[in-house]
């Protein structure tokens, strides 16, 4: 990960009015969808700046979701690993399991406000699909989601929660059967049923202004980590670092701290099996910029501008494109990237269950197992702190069946 100077930064000019973070986002969509789109963008704008609905959401978050999560000292990682004093961020604490929770309520409360009754959303790991299926059972709205037929097999336990909330989960069986597919669905879903239905996107990418409003419902994140750090520590982080995949976690982590220059940022996606085309989904490694399902971002395709097929141990990083604003940041030095195996995220898996008795999303082991190789590297005066995205109750069979535990 190499370390480039850092400009001034503005966070709260971007997007602009048309989307765009810099080179990347935009509306990239079929012309039936411009006009919802601009109507959705226009109804939370509004939104945005209505006490009344601020105030619900606030209240939604503590009541329902669990806000504010804590800011855990990992004292057993820090000392077996030295260096760093590691804290961890705990939004797997979070009811339905992770930070989804977080935009699903923001999101929904908006589709109430707006007056739509059916639900539909996407889900690779299965978070964001059970956090929308519980929170529309909270509302009483009809919930649809689809989910690839891959992801499904690896996900059983979120698919059944998700039909015990009432959810209708459709699977995907086109192409690799994971989140790609699933969004794909979506969206012709959306096309079709426009007026009825509003779609709950769940990550930060695909049309404007859906970046926009997951990073805004997502912000809680930081801003509860920098009051819970000045009040542990008397001071901000050194370093900060989150999984990667359509960049949700991250990007509602980081948000809070994009001025502060003197903190490292840092985004982990999923290396795979390894940098080979098809075997890993690190999109700064081996994409280029392009456009997928909605948006102008980086993107594994392959010379011809077919989408690449992607791997990762953890459906919720197994997804082609990267959140927009994470490309532009990456761009301005602001954010740096790397990546973390398969083996090395079971390994993270692993340790931090072992160590400090958390079990972690795989998703999450991403970060967990950068912490592993990065925390030795810092001093003992330093803290690195890392979004602990959401919990690996989903992930223990699958885990399990990797290692050749068949006992799970």
């Amino acid at each position: 990960m190499n370390t480039t100077t850092k400009p001034k930064l503005d966070r709260f000019s971007l997007p602009d009015a048309r989307g765009h973070f810099g080179a990347y986002g935009g509306m990239f969509v079929p012309e039936t969808l411009m006009g919802p789109l601009y109507d959705l963008n226009k109804a939370y704008l509004e939104a945005r700046s209505d006490p009344a609905f601020q105030e619900e959401l606030a209240r939604q978050l503590k009541e329902f979701a669990g806000r504010p999560t804590e800011l855990y000292y990992a004292e057993r990682l820090t000392q077996q690993l030295g260096g760093a004093k590691i804290y961890l961020k705990r939004e797997d604490m979070l009811h339905t399991g992770a930070h989804k929770i977080n935009n699903v309520l923001g999101q929904l409360l908006l589709a109430v406000r707006m007056g739509k009754k059916r639900v539909i959303a996407e889900t690779g790991a299965g978070q964001h699909g059970i956090a929308t299926a519980a929170a529309c059972a909270r509302f009483g709205l009809e919930c649809v989601i689809y989910m690839g037929a891959e992801d499904m097999r690896r996900q059983a336990l979120n698919v059944y929660r998700m039909r015990l909330c009432g959810a209708d989960v459709r699977g995907v069986e086109a192409g690799q059967k994971t989140l790609k597919e699933a969004i794909n669905e979506a969206m012709r879903d959306w096309v079709t049923n426009v007026r009825s239905t509003y779609y709950v996107l769940g990550s930060a990418l695909g049309s404007h202004p859906y970046p926009m409003m997951v990073r805004d419902f997502h912000q809680v994140i930081g801003k509860e980590v920098r009051k819970q750090m000045l009040e542990k520590e008397g001071r901000l982080p050194d370093e900060m670092a989150a999984c990667v995949g359509g960049g949700s976690n991250a990007i509602g982590f980081f948000f809070e701290f994009l001025e502060d220059l003197d903190i490292r940022l840092v985004g982990v996606e999923a290396g795979g099996r390894g940098l080979d085309r098809g075997d890993h989904a690190a999109r700064f490694e081996g994409g280029k910029l392009g456009v997928l399902q909605g948006c102008k971002t980086w993107i594994l395709q392959d010379p011809e501008g077919q989408i690449e097929l992607t791997h990762s141990v953890s459906a919720g990083l197994d997804y082609a494109a990267v959140g927009p604003e994470h490309a532009f940041y990456k761009d301005q030095g602001r954010i740096e990237f790397g990546n973390i195996s398969d083996d090395e995220a079971l390994l993270g898996f692993e340790t931090l269950s072992r160590l400090e008795g958390i079990i972690p999303a795989l998703e999450t082991s991403h970060v967990v197992a950068y912490a592993l190789r990065r925390a030795p590297e810092m001093r003992s005066d330093q803290i690195l702190c890392i979004n602990l995205s959401g919990r690996g109750d989903k992930d223990v069979q699958e885990a399990g069946r990797l290692r050749g535990d068949l006992s799970v």
